[in-house]
């Protein structure tokens, strides 16, 4: 058992009843407070207990009924859940536990669960020695000799005991900051996200690219407007242009018609109006525009209905420099160009930009199973769906790409292969074959060509991700699983490749909706499950889930248009409840 849900060393004490483990805590805990550890305490009872006195408000409502009862004061608060279904692990146990307060979580009980222990043992009990089963045994605390090559302790000895535990913890922290490959230690989800983007480094080179290949292009300096926009003050429709200071007329004379990208050339005077259609320059003078549906004309004359509409001075004209004046930012560098952006470049005559340079993306699967679509099926092979996941998203991206196919299980094709990647591309991706416990020779490569890390993600599906540098390229190794692939891509190369990109908004939407269905998930784990969002009637977001969610089930993942995440503080959405959702729309 691997004690996936917590990030701090824990350490149990095994011994048989009336060995005395807890009059000794009692003496070493004080010992390791002194000594600046905070301390977490997990005890196992074999028996029905209370922790809330008979007849108080909280013991009677649990009695009542209450499956939870969460009890607070100034001092302090108790979670008290019913378990009758089944007993928690230890390693659920561990997820409940504020581990941002401690230093340190303290085990007593749960002798026959794997994590590290010292024994406990008075030779006058006369029991066996249990390091002799129990592999997980570190040290040795007791009172005769354990004839063992494990660390001995006397049981009596409680400032030696302490000196001891804080040596291991030393040893402890080393292992699990130096040596990441080797770490059952999960990650967050925020956590592995802030190191990899931490180890990343935004972009330097920049070229120029023209109009037409824009898209997509993040900028890497800010684009100032040449003009106003409008050029001119215009009208906003199709009317009559006359003067604010001359709405008392009952009739106004037409003295000319003005088309867009045409001028009057003379002022406008009282009692004179002219013709004018939509984004016409409003003629000097004139600052009012009539809709021409309240018009009525007589030959030169036209005059105008005020029971369609009273006039009022300044309306349907368009100031110069109302959507942009000159010399204002119109975007600003980091800003990743679309349709729109790209046709407010062309509006204001720019006919090229200066963007990052595309990243080069090197990318290939492994595995003896895995074969290319479009050859024969082969027995106990599977298609490689990955690759061209990937590579469609970033292709998304803007990305190009250098694919290398499917690579062979040997040490020396992988050696090759990563060889020509890290000097080719900007970023090295793998699907499958790069997480812990694959074979031994892939750490190896990895190891001699870079510093790679062998994460464990507290997230599902998604779990395992390699993540480093092969020389100062950045290497990802995603899970095998198609949707692991897809969701992983989404929480940590997507981000890493927007802001080497440059991309300063590189961060998903989120939303608040209700489900219509029971979101299962587990406490203490981010969940990600494929979802359906929609609009209510009533214009309230609602979600439900896509059906099964095995991460092998690419149709979950095509159905969906967004994912609900559930964050590891909830152990299941009830229907109604709210949940945050992140649309997937423009990212696949």
């Amino acid at each position: 058992m691997s004690l996936s849900n917590c990030s701090l060393p824990v350490l149990g004490f095994a011994a048989f009843s009336g060995t005395g483990k807890t009059t000794l805590l009692e003496k070493l805990i004080p010992q390791l407070v002194e000594s600046g550890v905070r301390i977490a305490m997990v005890k196992h009872a074999h028996h029905e207990f209370d922790v809330d006195k008979s007849g108080k408000d909280s013991y009677r409502l649990r009695k009542a009924g209450a499956s939870q009862m969460l009890i607070s004061s100034r001092s302090r608060n108790a979670l008290m859940t019913e378990t009758p279904e089944e007993e928690y692990t230890l390693n659920q146990l561990l997820s409940r536990l504020d581990q941002n307060r401690a230093d340190l979580v303290l085990v007593e009980g749960f002798k026959h669960e794997s994590f590290p222990k010292i024994e406990l043992r008075r030779e006058e009990l006369a029991k066996q020695w249990l390091h002799k089963e129990d592999k997980n045994i570190i040290a040795i605390a007791c009172d005769s000799d354990p004839k063992s090559d494990l660390p001995a302790l006397d049981i009596n000895d409680v400032p030696a005991m302490c000196a001891f535990i804080l040596r291991w913890m030393e040893g402890h922290k080393a292992q699990t900051t130096t040596c990441d490959s080797l770490s059952p230690t999960m990650l967050s989800v925020d956590a592995g996200r802030e190191k990899i983007l931490a180890a990343i480094d935004e972009p330097i080179a920049s070229e120029i690219h023209s109009l037409e290949s824009l898209s997509g292009k993040v900028l890497s300096e800010d684009v100032i407007a040449p003009v106003n926009v409008p050029s001119s003050t215009n009208s906003a429709m199709d009317g009559f242009a006359i003067r604010s200071d001359d709405l008392d007329r009952d009739s106004y004379q037409i003295v000319g018609e003005v088309y867009a990208g045409h001028g009057l050339g003379i002022p406008l005077q009282k009692g004179e109006c002219v013709r004018i259609m939509t984004g016409a320059p409003v003629p000097e003078g004139a600052d009012t525009v009539v809709m021409r549906e309240q018009a009525a004309m007589d030959g030169d004359l036209v005059m105008f209905d005020t029971r369609k509409g009273a006039i009022r001075p300044g309306q349907n004209v368009r100031q110069a420099g109302e959507d942009l004046k000159k010399g204002v930012a119109v975007f600003n560098a980091g800003t990743r160009l679309n349709a729109a952006s790209v046709g407010m470049m062309a509006s204001l005559g720019f006919n090229q930009a200066k963007c990052y340079k595309p990243l080069t993306v090197a990318l290939f699967s492994t595995g003896d199973e895995v074969q290319a679509p479009g050859t024969p099926a082969k027995e106990s092979c599977i298609y490689d769906a990955n690759r061209f996941t990937v590579r469609s998203m970033l292709e998304n991206l803007g990305c190009r790409i250098i694919d290398l196919g499917i690579i062979e299980d040997s040490e020396q094709a992988l050696t090759d292969t990563l060889t020509t990647a890290m000097e080719k591309a900007d970023v090295v991706i793998s699907s499958g074959g790069v997480s812990v416990g694959d074979a031994d020779y892939i750490k190896n490569v990895l190891d001699a060509l870079g510093d790679i890390n062998f994460w464990r993600v507290n997230m599902r599906p998604g779990r395992p991700l390699a993540f480093g540098k092969l020389g100062n390229t950045p290497f990802f190794g995603l899970p095998g699983n198609p949707v692991a692939v897809m969701v992983t891509f989404l929480q940590f190369v997507e981000p890493a490749i927007r802001k080497m990109q440059g991309d300063v908004n590189w961060q998903p939407q989120h939303f608040s909706a209700v489900t219509r269905e029971k979101i299962r998930s587990r406490f203490g784990r981010t969940e990600y499950t494929r979802g359906i969002y929609s609009i209510s009637a009533n214009g309230q977001i609602e979600v439900r889930s896509t059906g099964s969610q095995g991460s092998g089930i690419l149709r979950s993942m095509h159905e969906a248009n967004c994912l609900i995440e559930v964050s590891p503080e909830v152990e299941s959405a009830e229907v109604g409840d709210r949940v945050n959702i992140i649309p997937l729309v423009s990212r696949l």
